[in-house]
């Protein structure tokens, strides 16, 4: 055993489970490449006054689980909690909304960090799928979202979430209702440091997972009576498009989500099989977000998926998902000459694009087949100083049990045709 650990509240991936992971992103990230999404990469830090603009000064990440730190040169940097902000400041950078093809659809999958407190579904260090369509106000683009997502999950073979659904206004109307919730908040009986957040940011109050506090929310006044003619519109149309894909959904006006950068629709995947970290994903429209980090207005929308919970998801449903193997043929040399005549083998199959591996070490032949059995593959070689002799290999099925000498030249033109 190593001295060392995985930090509290970090995991590391492993075979096979780690097969789970990538199947994961895969199936999320497909339906995203085939609607236009190109893909993106951001560096794992950024500038902290990147989410301290954008996803907002009172809330929990920045306040208390964000990793900042200074550099050597005097920079203060955060380890990235989240993605959105980055994407968004990659694409501003970069000029992308300049070139004239609106909406710009990108797509990304990471690590992100927060320093939370470790339990079945909240890790320090955790992975997400994530898509941002930047530069488009549009009911229909945030409808497309939300079906992706819902295909994504579905091709899974996921069935028992759920999507809540909400509109949190825009600058026109939120400001009223943000009064209202300000007047009702501060006739409650809340701690200093809520009382604190309700006067910088009072629907993050309506997030608040304490029960002592969500009982005194019973009586809030709800946002859906404040948006304007403009928002409720764009709201049903939303809503209207997804009815028509038969994506169902729940509305929940209480809805908020954790960052303060979102306007209009947001939405939120969770699973019941989860317990208290029941969400596996959500997102929402942020149209004023490009100009709190200061680029120009840019409406957008977009969504982070997580992994490690969709992982924790399919495990609650039983699902069991159908994962290729990773070997299709095995190689074991028995001596020098074997070990050199498989080894030119292997390197064709793989050329060939088949899965193959070799027998390492100089195992004997007991040893060697164990490991074969381990790796999965379905075909075995085995040579010795005989059969090279003759210009033959044998060929093991593993499930069967059938054995079959094949000529050294046909190996791979055999092997090719009994796994097509």
């Amino acid at each position: 055993m190593s001295t060392f650990q995985a930090p509290k509240g970090t995991y590391d991936l492993l075979p096979p489970d780690s097969a789970k992971y990538l199947a994961v992103r895969d199936a999320i990230s497909t339906p995203l490449r085939n609607s236009g999404y190109g893909y993106i990469e951001t560096p794992g830090f950024e500038n902290v006054e990147l989410f301290a603009r954008g996803v907002g000064e009172s809330t929990d990440i920045v306040t208390k689980e964000m990793y900042a730190f200074e550099t050597k040169g005097g920079d203060r940097l955060a380890l990235r909690p989240e993605g959105t902000a980055s994407v968004l400041r990659a694409a501003l950078e970069a000029n992308l909304h300049k070139a004239g093809n609106l909406p710009v659809k990108l797509w990304y999958s990471g690590s992100y960090y927060r320093y939370e407190r470790p339990q079945k579904g909240r890790y320090r260090h955790f992975s997400q799928v994530g898509a941002e369509a930047i530069g488009a106000e549009d009911p229909a683009l945030d409808a497309e979202l939300i079906v992706l997502a819902d295909q994504a999950y579905r091709s899974l073979g996921l069935r028992d979430f759920r999507i809540l659904l909400n509109s949190l206004g825009d600058k026109e109307c939120r400001p009223v209702y943000r009064e209202a919730l300000q007047t009702f908040l501060r006739g409650l009986d809340l701690d200093e440091e809520t009382l604190r957040r309700a006067e910088i940011n009072p629907l993050r109050v309506l997030d608040d997972k304490r029960p002592d506090v969500q009982k005194q929310l019973v009586g809030a006044p709800s946002l859906r009576d404040y948006l304007c003619d403009a928002c409720k519109a764009y709201h049903e149309q939303v809503r209207e498009l997804l009815t028509a894909e038969g994506v169902a959904f729940e509305d929940d006006e209480k809805l908020v989500r954790g960052l303060d950068y979102y306007t209009r629709t947001t939405f939120e995947f969770v699973h019941d099989g989860l317990g208290s970290q029941s969400a596996v994903g959500g997102g929402g429209r942020y149209d004023g977000l490009s100009e709190m980090i200061g680029g120009p207005s840019l409406p957008s929308v977009g969504w982070a998926l997580g992994v490690d919970r969709t992982v924790l998801a399919l495990e609650a449903e039983g699902v069991e998902l159908r994962l290729p193997s990773t070997t299709s043929v095995f190689a074991v040399p028995l001596g020098d000459e074997a070990r050199r005549v498989l080894f030119s083998k292997v390197t064709e199959l793989r050329r060939a694009g088949i899965s193959a591996d070799f027998s390492f070490g100089g195992k004997g032949l007991k040893g060697a087949m164990k490991n074969a059995n381990r790796s999965g593959a379905r075909f075995t070689l085995v040579a010795g100083e005989r059969d090279l002799a003759e210009g033959v290999v044998q060929l093991k099925d593993m499930e069967s049990g059938e054995q079959s000498a094949v000529a050294v030249d046909q190996v791979v033109e055999v092997l090719r045709a009994k796994l097509a």
